[in-house]
C-alpha cells in the first residue's frame, strides 16, 4: 500500500509536516514564501502558491488536510490597545468586513469541500489558530495549550499539564505540608508568630514585623513617613528618573535630529522590524505546531493498511 498523502496549508516551518513525515505520510506543503532562516527550511515538497488560488479537486487524493492560517490580526485585536480596538470595530461594522478578515481561515474549508466532492468521500481537516480567533470564527473544538483547533478533531485528544514546583503548597511530600494548605512564617510567608491564613480578621491578629505600640512596621516598609528619592515626595520611576522631568533620553548614540526618533532606537530596535529575518524566524518558530499534538493527529487519521 502506498504512503498516505497529507496536505499542509500555510505550512510555515512545517510543524504539522514533521509529524506527518514521522508517521509515514507523503506531504505537500503550500505557502506564499519559503521559510528558511539559515537553520533549515520546510522539510517536505513545498509549493509557493497563494492558498486562495488552489482548487481542492486537485488534492482529492489527500488522506488529511492540516492548516495554520495567519493569526496576526486575531492576536492583535485581542490586545487592550486603542488601535487594536479600532481595528476590531472596523471588522464588526459589517458582515463583508468580517468575511474579509476570515477569508484565509475559511479558504481551508473551501479546499476541503472541493477535494471531498471530487474524491467522493469526506477528507478530514484540522485547522489551528490562536485563542483570539474564536471571537471571529466561532468557538474552537479543543485547544492544546495556546494552540486552538477547529475541524474534524478525533474523539480523544492529548492533554496538556502545567508544571508544578516540587515544593508547592499542594506537594504532600514536603516536610512542612499542612493538610488544610495553610502556611505559617516558618515556611517563608510572614503571617505572624504561629499564625496562618485562617487567622486573618481576628481581633488579636498582628502581622509579622508590626508593633501596635507605635503603629510602625519593624523590619519592613515604614509607614510613618513618605518615601523620598532625589527630593521627590514619592517613589518615581526607578529605571529612568529623568523621565519624570520631561528629559528625553538620548541613549548611547546621542540624539538624532531626523524627526524619526532618537539614534538609540534607529540603530537598535528599529533594525529588528517586523520584516527583519530575525523577527520572522522567531515568529515562525513560536507559531510552529508542537510535535506531540501533530503526531497525535497524524496517527488518528492514518489509513489502516489491509
Amino acid at each position: 500500500m502506498s504512503a498516505p498523502f497529507g496536505v499542509d496549508l500555510y505550512c510555515g516551518l512545517g510543524g504539522w509536516t514533521e509529524a506527518l513525515l514521522a508517521e509515514g505520510y507523503d506531504v505537500l506543503g503550500f505557502d506564499i514564501e519559503r521559510h528558511d532562516y539559515g537553520t533549515g527550511g520546510y522539510p517536505a515538497q513545498l509549493i509557493l502558491q497563494d492558498v486562495r488560488t488552489i482548487h481542492g479537486a486537485r488534492l482529492k487524493d489527500a488522506a488529511l488536510f492540516v492548516a495554520s492560517p495567519p493569526c496576526q490580526k486575531y492576536s492583535y485585536m485581542a490586545m487592550p490597545w486603542s488601535r487594536a480596538k479600532e481595528m476590531a470595530r472596523y471588522y464588526e461594522t459589517s458582515e463583508e468586513h468580517r468575511q474579509e478578515l476570515n477569508r484565509l481561515f475559511n479558504e481551508c474549508f473551501r479546499i476541503q469541500r472541493e477535494a471531498s466532492e471530487a474524491a467522493g468521500h469526506h477528507i478530514p481537516l484540522i485547522v489551528e489558530n490562536v485563542r483570539g480567533a474564536q471571537r471571529w470564527v466561532g468557538a474552537a473544538k479543543w485547544h492544546f495549550g495556546s494552540y486552538y483547533l477547529w475541524g474534524d478533531l478525533p474523539a480523544l485528544m492529548p492533554m496538556t499539564f502545567s508544571r508544578k514546583t516540587p515544593v508547592g503548597p499542594w506537594d504532600q511530600t514536603r516536610k512542612n505540608y499542612n493538610p488544610d494548605h495553610n502556611w505559617n512564617e516558618t515556611e517563608g510567608v510572614k503571617l505572624g508568630s504561629g499564625k496562618s491564613w485562617s487567622d486573618f480578621g481576628k481581633p488579636d491578629y498582628v502581622p509579622f514585623g508590626f508593633n501596635r505600640e507605635n503603629e510602625k512596621a519593624v523590619g519592613v516598609k515604614t509607614v510613618v513617613h513618605v518615601n523620598r528619592r532625589d527630593g521627590h515626595t514619592h517613589t518615581r520611576h526607578l529605571t529612568n528618573q529623568a523621565e519624570h522631568e520631561g528629559v528625553k533620553q538620548s541613549g548611547i548614540s546621542g540624539l538624532r535630529d531626523n524627526g524619526k526618533g532618537d539614534k538609540w532606537f534607529q540603530d537598535g530596535a528599529a533594525t529588528f522590524s517586523s520584516k527583519s529575518t530575525s523577527r520572522k524566524a522567531a515568529a515562525a518558530q513560536i507559531a510552529k505546531i508542537p510535535f506531540p499534538l501533530a503526531q497525535h493527529i497524524a496517527r488518528c487519521f492514518k489509513p489502516i493498511s489491509l
